[in-house]
């Protein structure tokens, strides 16, 4: 008996793919949802696992080859795993790796989007045992951060290109022996070594550099994250919080060590920039230079906002499992606003403007790598639990540089909220192509004039930043006027007035 390998089903805006990489060849034993190739469409690269255990057999598309959604392109058989049960023979022979034979560690297939790379960090170094599907080496490009897993067991023997080095598309940055992990075995030591660096087993790469960076002990780290995984706001949290130094400095003074960043009479630092903070700098500098960017700015009373959120707070918890929070009322106002005021919701092509019928708003979001920008896809069919459970699963990826290139492609309008950060007004600057962006700034407590009397009110200023090309002044200041009536009469939200 066999089953089909099958591509996998692609979306409407994606009509076919290209193999980019068979991690098995014909007559390997796979498990089931194995990773067994990847295929690059112009816009992802997809995983397809396999469907069964078995053998692969008759492969029908090769590395380069075209291929359409749900086509089949290969075949796994039923099979005992002869060649397996013969492996421990081999594994278990002392000495490293010797005779095994040696395979390319490769850099992903790129995007088309996407045309370079640059090593962000090894996790191993030559010698350095590892498992099939071990991350060992992260590549940032100047949108996303990519994890290179080891496609087979064995040992690292080289690292081709060193951290900081561009690398291509497919290009060869390592090689591994295979056929053995004696090195694993024969010393104990490294092992819970690098437990106690670690603490956890499943750190996440952002925190692994944040260990990294501040030198701490993950062990001694409470974790606050799901499942109680380590976060990064718990390293720093760690690092700020000056507990248990005696036993630090009785090994080691710990000061000195992080003291001599900056050299000379007249001390300096050069970092050279990152992928991501090169590409948003020169975007930025592409929107100032091609837009005719105004801002127009309004004053929101938050008391009503405020007054719902702690009635209802904890039966939103209680039903949703989700907090309720400010963004979500934001973006609910944010998207009735654009549909009565649609120029707002559009953005230029040539001479041409683009209407679109359907609302995804991107939340920009500060991360260690820079500002990125996930995009909240059809708020309009979104409820206020959606919207929260969905904003903080994106902060979430962002802040471990897990969001992909999908997650942060075709937004129509963006939101970002400098109130985080404590800013109390700003202008802030378009994401292209679109047309207009939100700023959300902090609370603060004000007198205001309400029925002739001064009262005191907590008070959020707001700011669209808009192309004028387009979007005329009248429209921009009734647009935020909207946002402003539908946040100080939330009830309008529901009732669509």
């Amino acid at each position: 008996m066999s089953q089909q390998i099958k591509v996998p089903t692609f979306p409407e805006s994606i009509s076919e793919g290209t193999i980019a990489t068979w991690h098995k060849k014909e007559g390997d034993t796979v498990a089931q949802d194995e990773v067994i190739l990847e295929i690059e469409t112009d816009k992802v690269v997809m995983e397809v696992p396999s469907p069964a255990d078995g053998i692969i057999d008759g492969i029908t598309k090769n590395e380069g080859d075209t291929v359409l959604s749900e086509e089949v392109i290969g075949k796994i058989t039923d099979g005992a795993p002869v060649e397996a049960a013969a492996a421990p023979a081999t594994v278990s022979a002392p000495g490293p790796a010797q005779g095994g034979e040696v395979s390319e560690l490769k850099a992903p297939s790129f995007p088309e989007s996407i045309s370079e790379g640059t090593i962000a960090t090894w996790h191993k170094q030559p010698g350095d045992a590892i498992a099939e599907g071990e991350t060992i080496v992260e590549i940032e490009t100047d949108k996303v951060m990519m994890e290179v897993p080891a496609s087979v067991a064995g040992t690292l023997i080289e690292c081709v290109k060193a951290e900081g080095d561009t690398v291509l598309s497919n290009e060869v940055i390592g090689k591994v022996t295979t056929g053995a992990a004696a090195p694993a075995t024969a010393d104990d030591s490294p092992a819970p070594e690098a437990d106690a660096v670690l603490g956890h087993a499943a750190l996440s790469p952002a925190v692994r550099r944040a260990v990294k960076a501040n030198d701490v002990d993950a062990s001694q780290i409470s974790g606050t994250g799901k499942g109680g995984r380590v976060t990064k706001q718990d390293v720093a949290q760690h690092v700020a919080t000056p507990v248990a130094k005696p036993a630090v400095e009785s090994k080691a003074p710990a000061a000195v060590a992080t003291q001599p960043e900056y050299t000379g009479d007249r001390p300096e630092k050069r970092v050279k920039m990152t992928r991501l903070r090169q590409t948003i700098a020169r975007r930025l500098v592409e929107v100032q230079q091609t837009n005719a960017i105004l801002t127009t700015f309004n004053e929101v009373d938050m008391k009503p906002v405020m007054d719902m959120r702690k009635q209802y707070k904890d039966l939103f918890l209680k039903t949703h499992d989700a907090k309720l929070g400010f963004m979500s009322f934001f973006l609910k106002a944010t998207t009735e606003a654009l549909k009565r005021f649609p120029e707002v919701n559009a953005s230029i092509d040539g001479t041409d403007v683009v209407y679109h019928g359907y609302f995804d708003i991107g939340v920009a979001v500060g991360s260690e790598r820079g500002l990125v920008v996930p995009v909240i896809r059809n708020t309009d069919q979104l409820s206020f639990a959606e919207i929260e459970s969905t904003v903080v699963e994106k902060a979430i990826k962002a802040r471990d540089g897990k969001l992909s290139l999908e997650e942060m492609q075709g937004g129509t309008f963006t939101i970002t909220n400098g109130g985080t950060y404590g800013s109390m007004l700003s202008t802030p600057i378009i994401n292209a192509p679109q047309s207009a962006i939100l700023g959300m700034h902090n609370i603060v407590e004000r007198p205001v004039v309400q029925n002739g009397e001064i009262v005191i009110r907590p008070i959020m200023y707001i700011a669209l930043s808009y192309d004028h090309r387009i979007i005329d002044g009248g429209t921009s200041v009734r647009f935020l006027k909207t946002i402003k009536e539908l946040i100080e009469d939330p009830a309008r939200m529901l009732l669509q007035v």
